[in-house]
Parts: structure tokens; C-alpha cells; sequence
């Protein structure tokens, strides 16, 4: 698949290659999780756990706890652990998360907006 212009600054030869760390990342954002932990906390307030489970409706504990592991190692989200008993845990987005967030709400939109005609 050959890319399109303003791409071809980061692929000059116009080729997503195979072996390309770009890919790792896109899997790791655009998967259906992803993309539903990061907008749910694109509003920018921090959410503890529970509530992000409520937000991105169907998701199981195991792909919650594994999104949010992938998100954090992918510098995208910020996990805080509150010295507390119970534990009480928050997750937020980093400024790169912010950023990606940023170029994921104007999709979301369109895809909210386009999904009825399909």
C-alpha cells in the first residue's frame, strides 16, 4: 500500500514496511479498546477504574487491565496509585496521549455522525 504526500516524510518510498515500529503502535492505539480507554479519558479528568469499565461498555477486567498495561508502557497513559487503603488507582492521559486524543475525538465524531448510514 503506497502512502499518501504528507506521510512521505516519514516514508520516503512510499511503503509502509512490514517491520516498522509505527505498526506496534497503531495496533496498540487503534484497537477497539484503545481507542475507547483514550476518549473516555480525553475529557481530561483522571478516572479510577470502575468508571472507565463503565464508560467503554462489553470490556472484560482482562483487556481493561491489559489496554491500560499497553497504553502506559506506549507512554500514552498515566497510571497513579494513591497511597490509601483501599487502593484507590486513577488513570489519565500524558501530553502524548492528550495529543493523539486530540486527532481521535474529530474521528470518533465522524464515525458517530456516519454510522447510521452504513
Amino acid at each position: 500500500m503506497l502512502v499518501s504526500n504528507p506521510l512521505r516524510e516519514f516514508y520516503p518510498d512510499g511503503v509502509f514496511p512490514e517491520a516498522c515500529g509505527s505498526r506496534v503502535l497503531l495496533d496498540h492505539v487503534m484497537s477497539k479498546w484503545g481507542v475507547l480507554v483514550l476518549l473516555a479519558l480525553s475529557e481530561g479528568e483522571p478516572l479510577r477504574w470502575s468508571e472507565l469499565r463503565r464508560r467503554a461498555q462489553g470490556v472484560s477486567e482482562k483487556m481493561l487491565a491489559q489496554t491500560l498495561r499497553t497504553l502506559a508502557a506506549d507512554g500514552l497513559v498515566e497510571r497513579h496509585a494513591h497511597p490509601v487503603v483501599p487502593p484507590h488507582v486513577e488513570y489519565s492521559l500524558t501530553p502524548a496521549g492528550e495529543e493523539l486524543a486530540g486527532h481521535l475525538v474529530p474521528l470518533m465524531k465522524w464515525v458517530a455522525i456516519h454510522s447510521g448510514d452504513m
